[in-house]
């Protein structure tokens, strides 16, 4: 079918996914660049890592803000402006040599950047654009779309940083960052007459007061609870995966390669997640999925760690890694509806990032405090089980039935 004759819904979904393919790519990768910027820089793994913490909280905190321009103003702008920021970050990050620096391009830009083109937008872009029954499943194809850039980034900057070396490999970020921006102009909002914009403002609860009421509804945080931990698991393998294949004395394609293979699973569990969230209470989606992460880190602590391990242990964390994200913001549109969903999703990727900050922080110190990452696996997988059962408890409406088409009379 050509694609001009597309459904609209189709078109929307592919132009988010694709985003998010360029913007999750780029930021779930940045953890191979850890170790070739200590050697250039002799900075250490631990203020490196503290850059990286701050990326992850920047790459949050951003995202109720760029959610709630978004909700106003349409996600097109706020999507180039992200592209632009992403790829000054990346390009200026060779030219910095200190602690201060990296926290600044890699912690504040390119993670700035790539927040204001991440979930809370495109998956609100989309939202409000597609009939109900569709955004669940829209939803786990976006987000398989960031799952497939890390599939594709990974392995792609590994060889760069050979060939190229990691300035070389920074630039050629920027540059196909830059190449994205015309996936922008396609997500732009459909222009609204006046009487339409007067409608929309005046109808339903003011942002402030969603937002309120949000913040003192029970189910909305204990989805920021554990959503908390997925943040905290997260970061802390993106940023230090690479480092533990290091200390288990492996080469360091295979933490390219098990990146990789983490993005090209979650490609499938990202398509599962939306096909379940249509079909199951996403509270119970999530609750299986946090409980699993903690039983595969209970294995693979009991593993021998070879290659093998390494990529059977990426295959089973991919199947859940980001596909937390369509169930949780499937609860979100639950409780409160689309009107401010960029706003109401973005706060609780926020919790998210404060995980993130926690992960990449703590295993830097980690590492350069007791040499291994052995507490972390720990903290891991009881944040992990606690996670599962947060979820629970959370008030969802039971999923009613599909209306079944009437039988004619005999």
């Amino acid at each position: 079918m050509p694609a001009s004759r597309l459904p609209t819904y189709w078109i929307i979904t592919l132009l988010a996914a694709a985003t998010l393919m360029v913007t999750m790519g780029a930021r779930q990768s940045l953890g191979l660049f850890v170790s070739p910027i200590n050697t250039s820089t002799g900075l250490g793994v631990a203020s490196i890592s503290l850059a990286m913490a701050i990326g992850q909280f920047v790459w949050g905190a951003v995202q109720p803000i760029t959610g709630a321009v978004a909700d106003r103003y349409g996600p097109g702008r706020v999507i180039a402006f992200g592209l632009v920021l992403l790829a000054l970050g990346s390009a200026l990050t060779p030219f910095v040599s200190s602690t201060f620096g990296l926290c600044i391009t890699l912690g504040l830009l390119s993670a700035a950047g790539s927040g204001a083109g991440s979930f809370s937008v495109l998956i609100t872009a989309a939202a409000q654009r597609l009939p109900a029954e569709r955004r669940g499943f829209a939803s786990g194809v976006i987000n398989a779309g960031g799952s497939f850039g890390q599939f594709v980034f990974a392995p792609v900057l590994q060889k760069l940083i050979q060939t190229l070396g990691w300035m070389g490999a920074m630039w050629s970020l920027a540059a196909i960052t830059l190449a994205a921006l015309p996936l922008a102009f396609g997500l732009r909002r459909p222009v609204q007459t006046a009487a339409e914009k007067q409608a929309a403002q005046n109808s339903g609860p003011s942002l402030g007061a969603s937002v309120r009421s949000a913040l003192q509804d029970r189910s909305y945080l204990l989805l920021h609870a554990g959503f908390f931990t997925c943040g905290f698991h997260i970061a802390f393998l993106v940023t230090h995966l690479p480092g533990e294949v290091a200390l288990c004395g492996l080469p360091a394609g295979v933490a390219s390669w098990s990146l990789a293979i983490i993005g090209l699973a979650n490609i499938v569990g990202s398509l599962c997640a939306g096909w379940a969230v249509q079909h199951y209470r996403s509270k119970y989606v999530l609750f299986w999925m946090y409980g699993s992460r903690a039983l595969l880190v209970l294995l693979y602590l009991a593993a021998p760690k070879t290659a093998l391990t390494f990529y059977l242990f990426a295959a089973g964390l991919g199947v859940t890694w980001l596909a937390t994200v369509p169930p949780t913001a499937s609860v979100v549109g639950k409780l409160f509806g689309s009107k401010y969903l960029g706003t109401l999703f973005g706060l609780t990727l926020l919790s998210h990032q404060v995980g993130g900050f926690f992960g990449a922080w703590l295993g830097g110190l980690a590492i350069t405090r007791l040499g291994d990452y052995s507490v972390m696996w720990w903290i891991d997988i009881a944040l992990a089980a606690t996670a599962a059962l947060c979820n629970l408890p959370i008030r969802e409406a039971k999923l009613m039935p599909a209306a079944q088409p009437a039988m004619p009379a005999r």
